[in-house]
């Protein structure tokens, strides 16, 4: 029997609900489940409410359930917010004791959390490893995996935490075992032919995608919801050879990130927009200079602080024009966590090869939620340098011109200090040797020949993934991080007999004209879905295309879409269809 539910830990901030959390996800994971977790957290440091949302599946979409069969609450605040999101059938575990809660109904198991935490380990702190326990008890689940997983979330503690947290996990088990037999879900089977998979953020997929491309020096100043891929190459930099700078601000950051990619280091900085925002003339330079630089702009809703801790998609026009003057770039757009990992590695060869900065555009949604996802094949990562001279090459040198002007718009590129190359570059306009001009000519040619790299970078920009539907009248059409939600929402119309198309982009820049517009006249309405209030999609489809979209499905409260909000909007505002 297929699995399919939805598990959710809610609490205030510091009542561990992302410790509990990750240990419920990492033992779906390791028990072969197709896992897809996000966090809800305020920005502040303590207090306020956070929930930890768990979507566990035989083989499914990443993207979140807007319904819950089990509700872990550890406080009370917990229960008024999200009981009614409760399925009927589904269960809310709690501590009465804790909570408060005398008169309640049916869907209520009450777990003596924190006594049975006492009198299984000595200690009321793993109070939540017993509410971790008591779900899984209540799903029948398989305890043995348990143990393995607090084992590597606590041994950093020693040996006696981990046997505590294990009593502890056991007792919650076997008290919901015990006393929730009423409630009857089914015994949870691993897939049959389950294999192990990663358990990774899309933080965590950008930042190791971007060591597996051989990055090697990282500068920023921490933003969220970019911070922890700073963090992750901070950790696991040194087994790489990689740097990661901690400066003073963003302006700092990217230029020297600039500095490096200059030297012929890969380099990269992450931020969020505001931080983006101060390194915007840092970006031209890269650009003026042609100097290869990888850019993460982690979405969060703006302007200015925003909701600093939530997500939002307002940022597609901005990465696209965001620097001074004209010149080329690429911004990719991931829709999860495996493909995180594949642009990291495609954004450091296009920067390489076209000697210009590269946008990895995500969002809050996609930088901290957590997905299952197959070990990625290293073996299969090519880089590409491009037009990097060997020193070889440049042994043979008789007249180096850093910025010389061809057909391609790319110059043969020799590092400072390598050989008999003399590596000049401005950030005025310049001529072939690098020197600054004034004259006209001098600078068409130069404009021109940056320019031209763009005809290569279209070519080397995956197109939007077509997805037609046998008799859809509409096309969704979406853009990073929403590509699960919209294809979960486009599986779930077509077994209502309401067959829809659609069209997801996970690289925007150069924009691939051609087969969108193919695309887009295969279906009577086009309708876009996105996180922002503008519709920034739709206006560059509009701007590159000439196609107008139909309509909007638009959402900017700084929460993610779930597939049945996709439906429900699309039934309510966008008929007939």
């Amino acid at each position: 029997m297929a699995v399919n539910f939805s598990l959710m830990v809610g609490g205030e901030a510091g009542q561990g609900v992302q410790s509990v959390g990750a240990i419920l996800a990492k033992y779906f994971a390791r028990g072969g489940f197709s896992v897809f977790a996000d966090q809800d957290y305020e920005s502040r440091v303590r207090g306020g409410h956070n929930f930890f949302r768990i979507r566990v599946q035989t083989d499914g979409q990443p993207a979140i359930a807007p319904a819950l069969d089990v509700l872990i609450a550890l406080n009370k605040e917990t229960v008024d917010l999200h009981a009614a999101e409760v399925k009927p059938g589904g269960v809310i575990i709690h501590d009465a004791a804790e909570t408060g809660l005398k008169a309640i109904d049916a869907r209520y198991l009450d777990v003596p959390f924190v006594k049975l935490a006492e009198e299984a380990s000595g200690n009321k702190l793993m109070s939540n490893t017993v509410a971790a326990g008591a779900a899984l008890g209540l799903l029948r689940g398989d305890f043995s995996l348990l143990p393995a997983v607090l084992g590597q979330e606590f041994a950093r503690h020693g040996e006696k935490t981990v046997e505590d947290n294990v009593a502890a996990a056991r007792a919650g088990y076997d008290f919901a075992r015990e006393h929730g037999k009423s409630f009857s879900f089914p015994a949870l089977r691993p897939p049959k032919e389950a294999k192990r998979r990663l358990l990774l953020n899309g933080n965590e997929a950008v930042a190791f995608g971007a060591l597996a491309a051989g990055c090697k020096f990282t500068a920023g100043y921490p933003m969220t919801p970019s911070s922890s891929i700073l963090e992750y190459i901070a950790d696991k930099g040194l087994e790489h050879g990689a740097v990661m700078l901690h400066v003073e601000d963003e302006i700092s950051a990217l230029n020297m990130a600039v500095g490096a990619g200059y030297a012929g280091v890969r380099s990269m900085v992450a931020t969020s927009g505001g931080g983006f925002a101060l390194m915007v003339e840092a970006l031209a330079l890269a650009g003026m200079t042609e100097t290869p630089v990888v850019v993460v702009l982690g979405q969060r809703p703006g302007p200015a602080t925003g909701l600093p801790t939530r997500t939002e998609q307002g940022e597609l026009l901005f990465s696209l024009h965001a620097g001074h003057g004209e010149f080329p770039r690429a911004v990719l757009a991931p829709a999860d966590a495996a493909d995180a990992f594949q642009a990291a590695v495609k954004a450091f060869n296009l920067a390489e090869k076209y000697q210009t900065p590269v946008i990895i555009l995500t969002d809050h949604h996609l930088a901290s939620s957590y997905a299952t996802v197959d070990k990625f094949d290293l073996s299969e990562v090519n880089i590409e340098r491009g037009a990097l001279l060997s020193d070889a090459a440049v042994k043979k040198l008789t007249d180096y011109r850093r910025h010389a002007v061809t057909a391609s718009g790319v110059s043969p590129r020799a590092l400072p200090g390598q050989g008999k190359a003399l590596v000049v570059t401005d950030s005025d306009e310049h001529d072939e040797n690098g020197h600054m001009i004034e004259d006209a000519a001098t600078r068409n040619q130069q404009v021109e020949k940056r320019l031209r790299k763009l005809a290569g970078l279209q070519k080397e920009i995956t197109p939007p993934e077509f997805r037609p539907a046998q008799g859809a009248a509409v096309t969704l059409i979406g853009w990073g991080s929403t590509g699960g939600a919209i294809r979960e929402a486009a599986a779930l119309l077509k077994k209502d007999g309401k067959p829809v198309n659609t069209l997801h982009f996970r690289q925007v820049w150069p924009f691939p004209s051609a087969k969108v517009t193919a695309a887009l006249k295969k279906a009577k309405k086009n309708i876009v879905v996105e996180s922002n209030a503008t519709g920034q999609l739709a206006q560059l489809i509009r701007q590159e295309t000439g196609i107008k979209a139909d309509g909007a499905i638009l959402k900017y409260d700084g929460r993610p879409f779930s597939p049945q909000e996709i439906i429900d909007r699309l039934n309510r505002e966008v008929k007939p269809w």
